[in-house]
C-alpha cells in the first residue's frame, strides 16, 4: 500500500512540475513557429526524440498514418506530425503542455486530438488503434515502465513502430554532489534502478518538492530495452545521442541519451 501511494504522489507532484515548467517555457514547452509549420505542408518536416535528428529510416513518411505521440506535448512534435499528413493524437500528463498543442492547432487550423493522461493508462484508445507511436524521453517520471511497453503493443497495430528514448541509466549512477564536478569527479553512488523515492532520505525529498524538482526515476537497460521485447516487440534500431550542453559529468565520456525503434508483430 505504502508503494501505490508513493507512487501516487510522485505522479501528482510530477504533474503539478510540468504545469509549472511548461509555464516557464522550458526548452520541450517552446510552440513550433508558423514557418515550421509551413514548411511541414510542404514535405519538409522534423521532429526529435532527443536533440538530433531521426536515424534514417526510423519516420520516413507519415502521411495518413495514426500516430500517437505519447508524454509528448507541449506544441513541438504533434502539430508537424499533423501539418505533414499524419492523424495526431497527443497524449500527456500536463495539461499546460497540452495547452501549447491546442495554441498551434488553433493558430495553424490543424487537425489535432488531444488527450490528457497517464502514459502507463492507455485505456482511452482500443486495441490495434494506432500505426505509431512517438515517445520521447518521459518515463523518467514514472517509477515502472513496463505499463507504457504493454499498453504500446496493446495500441499498436500490427507492423506498427514504437520510436522511444530515454536517459542512459548511468546518469543515475552518480553523486549528485556539485564538489564533485568542480573537482573533475565521478563518484558512483546509486545503483540501477535508481529512484529518488527509495535512494534519498525523506528530507532530500522534501527539499526537491519544496523546489519544483521533479522526482525521477532511472529505469535499467532490461526494463528499458527487454522490457519492449518482453512486450512482444522486435527490436529494429538503436540510437545513442549527446545532449548539447552537458548536465552530469559523466556526460563528457558517453552519450546521455538512447533511443530504440521497435515494431509490433504478431
Amino acid at each position: 500500500m505504502k508503494d501505490n501511494s508513493n507512487n501516487q504522489c510522485s505522479h501528482m507532484h510530477n504533474q503539478k512540475v510540468w504545469d509549472e515548467l511548461s509555464n516557464m517555457d522550458c526548452e520541450w514547452s517552446k510552440p513550433v513557429s508558423a514557418e515550421v509549420i509551413h514548411n511541414a505542408r510542404n514535405g519538409k518536416w522534423d521532429v526529435r526524440l532527443m536533440h538530433d535528428p531521426l536515424p534514417e529510416g526510423w519516420l520516413p513518411d507519415v502521411k495518413n498514418l495514426k500516430i500517437l505521440c505519447l508524454a509528448s506535448a507541449g506544441g513541438q512534435q504533434a502539430p508537424v506530425l499533423a501539418a505533414a499528413g499524419a492523424e495526431v493524437t497527443v497524449f500527456d500528463i500536463s495539461d499546460n503542455q497540452l495547452d501549447k498543442d491546442r495554441m498551434v492547432a488553433e493558430r495553424e487550423q490543424l487537425d489535432l486530438k488531444i488527450v490528457q493522461g497517464d502514459m502507463r493508462d492507455l485505456s482511452a484508445f482500443p486495441n490495434e488503434f494506432f500505426d505509431c507511436i512517438f515517445n520521447p524521453v518521459s518515463n523518467l517520471y514514472i517509477p515502472d515502465v513496463q505499463p507504457v511497453w504493454n499498453e504500446s503493443y496493446r495500441v499498436l497495430k500490427n507492423g506498427g513502430r514504437l520510436l522511444s528514448s530515454f536517459y542512459n541509466p548511468v546518469l543515475f549512477v552518480g553523486d549528485r554532489d556539485p564538489e564533485y564536478t568542480k573537482k573533475g569527479l565521478i563518484k558512483p553512488r546509486y545503483k540501477i534502478p535508481f529512484s529518488d523515492l527509495t535512494d534519498h532520505d525523506e528530507e532530500t525529498i522534501r527539499l526537491k518538492k519544496e523546489k519544483n524538482q521533479a522526482l525521477t526515476f532511472g529505469h535499467s537497460l532490461s526494463q528499458l530495452i527487454n522490457g519492449q521485447l518482453e512486450a512482444g516487440f522486435m527490436l529494429k534500431g538503436f540510437h545513442e545521442s549527446s545532449s548539447p550542453v552537458s548536465r552530469f559529468l559523466i556526460e563528457d565520456y558517453i552519450p546521455g541519451f538512447l533511443a530504440t525503434y521497435a515494431v509490433k508483430y504478431e
